[in-house]
């Protein structure tokens, strides 16, 4: 593979994988951030509520996760009697990574009614302790369906649930995790391009680290609000879609911006910052793809009763939608 992400034999790679697809009775999901190769081949490419909502349905034998580990987790939660595989077991999440299971249980335990929220972004253990799951695309409907009179623990994205509390007003304690890549865009990053890019459209995802200072900006009028739009990945794809506007700054992984050409070949989209990549997204090559599923490497599976326990969360997020 080439520093593009690029295949020296595409076509060969590609034959074979259509083989192998077949001959597995398989299915290829695929999330916005991996490389471009990877997302055209791919049944399904979304956001991790997208590709939950993929693996819950699908008939295939076999699920290829082209993603981070803690998304082959939730698809196996999701799919028990399915064969679940990730191309490289390496691929894991710095947010993933900001809390583990010990940690959360002590956090219950000083706030012991309250209700847990825990971000997709998490491990099995931790959707196993948690009552409720969220993505970023429903994370509001999901605390406006908590009762009001509940107490909530929201993790592990401190930018998305100071996002959350300031947009449904709900009070929460936030866990203090982030992601490597959202957490680097500063609001110096979002001023230097808005002015570079006058006429685009800046659209920011709610887990990147400058949300809070550009609410607050937004808010007391330092930032524009006209043109400016915190919103999930696929929030960010519907709307460049539908919107009027030719040109548009994002601020979140780069991987998006490839979904977002092919949906508008006509339209400009300019990354707030071209290193912002996921190391461990990329982690996923095509090549890696092939071998997976020739080989059937590598398979993910969580044990019982971590599995049941988790698949209560996850399905209530799905409930919401």
């Amino acid at each position: 593979m080439n520093q593009n992400g690029k295949t020296e034999n595409s076509a060969a790679w590609q034959a074979e994988l259509a083989e192998l697809k077949q001959e597995r009775n398989a299915v290829i999901l695929a999330h916005n951030y991996q490389y471009a190769e990877i997302q055209d081949i791919a049944d399904f490419v979304g956001d991790s509520l997208g590709l939950a909502q993929a693996a819950a349905r699908t008939t295939a034998d076999v699920i290829l996760f082209c993603g981070v580990h803690f998304m082959a987790e939730t698809a196996a939660i999701l799919c028990p009697n399915k064969t679940v595989l990730i191309p490289d077991l390496e691929a894991g999440c710095s947010l993933a990574d900001s809390i583990n299971v010990t940690q959360l249980r002590e956090w219950k335990a000083q706030h012991p009614q309250a209700v847990v929220v825990s971000y997709i972004n998490t491990t099995a253990e931790i959707k196993a302790e948690s009552d409720y799951c969220c993505t970023s695309g429903n994370a509001v409907k999901v605390i406006e369906a908590i009762p009001t009179d509940r107490e909530i623990l929201f993790l592990p994205d401190f930018f998305l649930g100071h996002y959350l509390l300031k947009t449904t007003k709900r009070p929460m304690h936030i866990w203090v995790g982030e992601c490597h890549v959202h957490a680097a865009v500063k609001p110096e990053k979002v001023a230097a391009m808005r002015a570079a890019y006058p006429q685009a459209e800046f659209l920011i995802h709610p887990e990147c680290g400058c949300v809070t200072s550009c609410m607050e900006a937004l808010a007391s009028g330092d930032i524009d609000a006209q043109g400016t739009y915190i919103l999930s990945t696929e929030g960010m794809l519907r709307h460049t879609q539908q919107s009027q506007a030719q040109e548009f700054v994002v601020a979140t992984e780069t991987g998006v911006l490839h979904r977002m050409n092919k949906a508008s070949p006509k339209k400009k989209f300019y990354p707030i910052d071209e290193t912002m990549t996921c190391r461990y997204m990329k982690m996923i090559t095509p090549e890696k793809v092939v071998h997976s599923l020739r080989e059937m490497v590598y398979p993910v599976t969580v044990s019982e009763p971590l599995a049941s326990q988790g698949r209560k969360a996850i399905e209530r997020m799905l409930a919401i939608g």
